[in-house]
């Protein structure tokens, strides 16, 4: 692919802007948002810098927002490095994960519990995995362990 920002003039959208559009705003993946983003920061149009703004500004996930970042500046945009988030990524989590790990078996693995967290709430699911990263697992494990205790 061409680096189209970098022959000035060229204001062309990219054959497949709206499959990227659709991705940048899947909220079932990060790593599709993110790979998006890194497609979309070769085109320095209007649409494409307005899709990288809004990703920038309201991604759940740090590391998309970061690379729309990085993307922006390349195209010379002026905008600040994002936030972390603080505390809940969605409204209830701990309801939630509450809710699922009583529908499952007194007795049940983490394991489970993590697939069907995976089944019923990917969103929930993949935005953890991609704020939380390498942490994930043990974030999650520690949150499954301590749910419905008094």
């Amino acid at each position: 692919m061409t680096n189209n920002h970098d022959i000035g003039a060229v204001n062309e959208l990219p054959e497949n802007f709206e499959e990227l559009k659709r991705a940048a705003n899947r909220t079932s993946s990060w790593r599709e948002r993110l790979n998006a983003v890194n497609e979309l920061g070769n085109w320095n149009t209007a649409p494409t810098i307005k899709l990288l703004q809004h990703v920038l500004k309201n991604d759940q996930v740090l590391q998309v927002r970061e690379a729309a970042y990085h993307k922006l500046k390349q195209l010379d945009e002026d905008v600040q490095m994002p936030a972390k988030n603080k505390g809940e990524l969605f409204k209830g989590t701990n309801k939630i994960l509450l809710r699922i790990k009583k529908s499952l078996p007194e007795g049940h693995t983490f394991e489970q519990f993590k697939e069907k967290l995976q089944k019923t709430r990917l969103d929930i699911y993949d935005t953890y995995e991609g704020d939380k990263d390498a942490e994930f697992d043990s974030w999650l494990h520690g949150i499954w362990e301590t749910l419905g205790r008094k």
